[in-house]
């Protein structure tokens, strides 16, 4: 299990060689840094100001987070002297975007500023790293005085996690949260349904949890395991905390082989390959049934965001061809061939989750499909498809860029290593991520269209935690990075430099992160 990163205490701190004025230990890196004269003590007598009264999530946030990682208690007021503080306040500059902060640290005083909690969190969390890296004096943690500008490139910075293939539980994914959190990570896509196992009570349909909950990927006898409402609304308020939005993913027409072993009177077959894998288009039961399930996961999940899945249908719906019900929706709705049925499914199933208000996320395949472009966003995760790309912009939906390469943290990182992906000898090493720039592979008129950039953890191979923790560390901080800073500042001899520091820290929380030489263990 994750040794939570809120449980590094103290000893992180003197464990860390002290922060040098010629640069911050700061992942992603800032927009902009300017170093000053002097540092800034923190001592027992320091407190926190909320100047204007607008942050009081994040002022707190930052005191629960000093006292469990560093066992410094600070008070926490409306108001202050100005003195040996850390204030948050509003910003002057009203032009400085949502996710924007500045923060100010000279003697005296530390300064956060910005126009949101969103902001401000930001510049909470920029000062805790500064903090896991400061020199120790006689008591007190010296910060280097700078003024730190700073802003994201873009507002979708995500991580995907597939808990049905394995599953690895309330505990593993909140500490998840936390090093996203650690590193402006600001999506927590959350993969509940597919072949091996759906993770998800649903109230109206419980045998879902009961029975598709029974079993994984590596073993299918395995006790039904999965999340309770209540876990869920537990996560939720969580993430909310750490700014980030958690969106559920319920896999449709196809992967749906779990759902299926539950309730089989909405199976539309599947393959030798892939048994019971699709839903059926041709059972009109099968709509409302699933927007059922659509509707209760919309009231459980604010994000006002459901991700329909729409790939790989092709895997196993074979039998849809002999289905007498498809055979008659094909007639009725002259519908010429599987793939149109298939987008009359996807038609179907997204006018019911807009019909709640909410937007409909999908992989790559459904640019095909006529989905309203205001409520609609797609995940381009083929790379070897770059059509399916400039598709889905030139429809002018809003994207998401995941590409496997680089961003499915299935591959494996090294070249020698024996379990996990590889795309013949293509795999992804902590560089590959790191350099990543979206703008190179989208047109500068439709770069608006791009969200941002997601990687994906899919778990065939990943049966445990610490097997969780090689894979993701640490190419997170690399994927923080691509997500955050402007391509053109980007420099890998410089972020290696920097990740000094955060390996400290994974070392100090039992991390058991990737490195060159060490055990490949499934």
């Amino acid at each position: 299990m994750f040794l939570k990163l809120k449980a590094i205490l103290l000893a992180s701190v003197l464990a860390i060689p002290a922060l040098a004025q010629e640069e911050l230990p700061i992942v992603p890196q800032p927009r902009n840094v300017e170093f000053l004269n002097g540092n800034f003590a923190i001592d027992f007598n320091t407190e926190i100001v909320n100047a204007d009264g607008l942050f009081k999530n994040s002022s707190q946030y930052l005191q629960w987070e000093l006292q469990k990682r560093f066992r410094i208690n600070l008070a926490n007021r409306n108001a202050g002297s100005g003195e040996n503080c850390i204030k948050f306040t509003r910003t002057r500059d009203k032009d400085m975007p949502g996710e924007g902060y500045e923060l100010v640290v000279r003697p005296g005083e530390i300064i956060i500023a910005a126009n949101s909690e969103k902001g401000a969190f930001y510049g909470c969390i920029s000062l805790l790293q500064m903090v896991a890296a400061a020199q120790q004096d006689g008591g007190k943690m010296l910060l280097p005085a700078c003024l730190v500008t700073d802003e994201p490139l873009y507002g979708w910075r995500g991580f995907m996690l597939d808990e049905s293939r394995h599953f690895f539980g309330k505990d593993a994914v909140k500490d998840i949260l936390d090093w996203m959190a650690y590193y402006k990570l600001n999506k927590f896509h959350w993969h509940l349904t597919d072949e091996p196992a759906w993770r998800l009570m649903i109230q109206g349909y419980p045998f879902l949890a009961y029975v598709g909950g029974v079993g994984s990927w590596s073993n299918p006898y395995l006790p039904a395991q999965f999340y309770t409402q209540d876990d869920v609304r537990e996560i939720i308020e969580y993430a909310a905390a750490r700014q980030i939005e958690v969106i559920p993913e319920i896999d449709m027409p196809g992967h749906a082989t779990a759902a299926n072993k539950a309730y089989p009177e909405f199976s539309g077959g599947g393959s030798k390959d892939h048994p019971e894998f699709t839903f059926n288009p041709g059972n009109e039961g099968t709509y409302s049934y699933l927007s059922r399930i659509l509707r209760e996961t919309n009231t459980l999940f604010p994000a006002a965001k459901i991700h329909l899945g729409g790939d790989e249908v092709s895997f196993g719906n074979g039998k849809w061809a002999t289905d007498p019900g498809i055979q008659q929706l094909m007639k009725s709705g002259k519908l010429k061939d599987l793939k149109a049925v298939e987008q009359y499914f996807m038609e179907r199933m997204a006018d019911s989750v807009m019909a709640m208000g909410s937007q409909v996320l999908a992989w790559d395949e459904m640019a095909d499909v006529d989905l309203p472009r205001d409520s609609t966003i797609i995940y381009w995760w083929r790379h070897d498809q770059p059509k399916q790309l400039k598709k889905a912009l030139d429809n002018g939906y809003r994207t998401v860029i995941c590409p496997r390469l680089p961003f499915y943290f299935d591959f494996v990182q090294d070249s020698t290593h024996k379990v996990g992906r590889k795309w013949g000898k293509q795999y992804v090493p902590l560089e590959r991520v790191y350099g990543f720039d979206a703008a190179t592979l989208v047109p500068s008129s439709q770069q608006q269209l791009i969200l941002g950039i997601q990687a994906n953890l899919w778990t065939e191979r990943v049966e445990n935690v610490q097997r969780l923790q090689f894979m993701l560390f640490p190419r997170i901080c690399a994927l923080s990075e691509a997500c955050w800073s402007l391509p053109a500042s980007r420099d890998f001899p410089s972020f290696q430099q920097r990740m000094k520091y955060q390996y400290k820290l994974f070392d100090q929380a039992h991390i058991y992160y990737y490195k060159p030489g060490r055990e490949e263990k499934p």
